[in-house]
């Protein structure tokens, strides 16, 4: 699953955009310094989201919408079109 299919697809489980999360995580005080570990226990206990959903959250909330340009284009599971996430929500991104 590329890192935008794991943001779409907990924008479709919790109706809430990355960019939603992100505003929440940082009312909470959680921000580029904070350890996975609170993140992620947040989102479980709050939106039961598990590991994985959750590390993608944890990577928008510490570092931005920027991601490595190796998983651009790679053709891997993991590839991503972009080496910049869209985190305002899946009806209002651009058409590839």
């Amino acid at each position: 699953m590329s890192f935008q299919a794991y943001l779409d697809s907990i924008e479709t489980k919790t109706g809430l955009t990355p960019r939603q999360f992100v505003e929440q995580a940082h009312e909470r005080g959680f921000g580029p310094q904070t350890k996975a570990g609170p993140i992620l226990e947040w989102l479980k206990n709050d939106y039961d989201l598990g590991r994985g959903h959750g590390m993608a959250l944890v990577h928008v909330i510490t570092k931005g919408d920027r991601i490595d340009s190796k998983h651009v284009g790679s053709g891997s599971a993991h590839s991503d079109d972009s080496d910049r996430l869209w985190l305002d929500g899946q009806a209002t991104r651009p058409s590839a």
